[in-house]
């Protein structure tokens, strides 16, 4: 079992940091690939970015206060996961009231993996005041955050993860793949939807329906959502 030291202070510094990198990820994707960025300021306005802000922001505290206000221990939180979603939904309504079809995520694909690979330490290293934590292990590699119990480091887990992600998307968009080209966003909605399903399992969360918990559900969700949108826009490119 491996001791992590933890501090309340290291999600603060954790935040930051995701903001920080996500904004360096975003300048590097603009100055190598412009046309996302130069696309969206064309068909959208300041009214886009600040629904997208709204959304985000209260998909972030609904969700994931609806989720740890019935644990144990209840607490208003946020999520993630629940900004992810209430972004999407907040620029989807945008677009609904607009009559825009087309996807304007492109430009967002490597900030928010990198962001969301930077963020996961602060959580892990915040340890179990953040409530993200794992469920117990015996696996050599499990953690103690604080209680002398090895747990799963689910956050290092899921930073990994979309890390291998932001990886995988610049080597494609570099060789020119067409799924980086033109659906890297949905197919980063899918992979961080699929994988952050599979974590849900080792996290001390309470079911919501059987066995699955209210990220869970929203996972599924998202996993359509991107599916959905990826068949859409493989469909419009297709010449009449």
């Amino acid at each position: 079992m491996i001791h992590v030291p933890t501090a309340l202070w290291a999600h603060y510094v954790g935040d930051l940091c995701a903001w920080l990198a996500a904004a360096l990820a975003a300048r590097l994707q603009h100055r190598r690939w412009p046309a996302e960025a130069e696309r969206l300021s064309r068909i959208t306005d300041t009214s886009y970015f600040i629904s997208l802000a709204v959304g985000a922001l209260a998909g972030a505290w609904l969700l994931g206060s609806a989720n740890s206000l019935r644990m144990l221990v209840a607490a208003p939180s946020h999520s993630v996961a629940g900004a992810l979603a209430g972004g999407i939904a907040g620029v989807e309504l945008w677009k609904w009231r607009r009559g825009i079809t087309v996807s304007t995520g492109g430009a967002f694909v490597l900030p928010i993996a990198v962001g969301i690979a930077v963020g996961r330490l602060g959580c892990f290293f915040t340890g179990l005041a953040d409530a993200t934590y794992g469920v117990p292990t015996g696996l050599p590699w499990a953690v103690d955050l604080g209680d002398g119990i090895g747990r799963h480091p689910v956050q290092l887990y899921e930073g990994v993860s979309m890390a291998v992600f932001a990886i995988t998307y610049v080597r494609a968009r570099l060789a020119g793949m067409n799924w980086a080209t033109h659906h890297a966003f949905h197919a980063m909605i899918i992979f961080y939807a699929a994988q952050r399903f599979a974590w849900e399992f080792l996290k001390p969360y309470p079911p919501l329906v059987g066995p699955l918990n209210l990220f869970h559900l929203l996972m599924m969700g998202l996993v359509v959502y991107g599916l959905c949108w990826w068949n859409r826009s493989g469909r419009d490119r297709q010449p009449a």
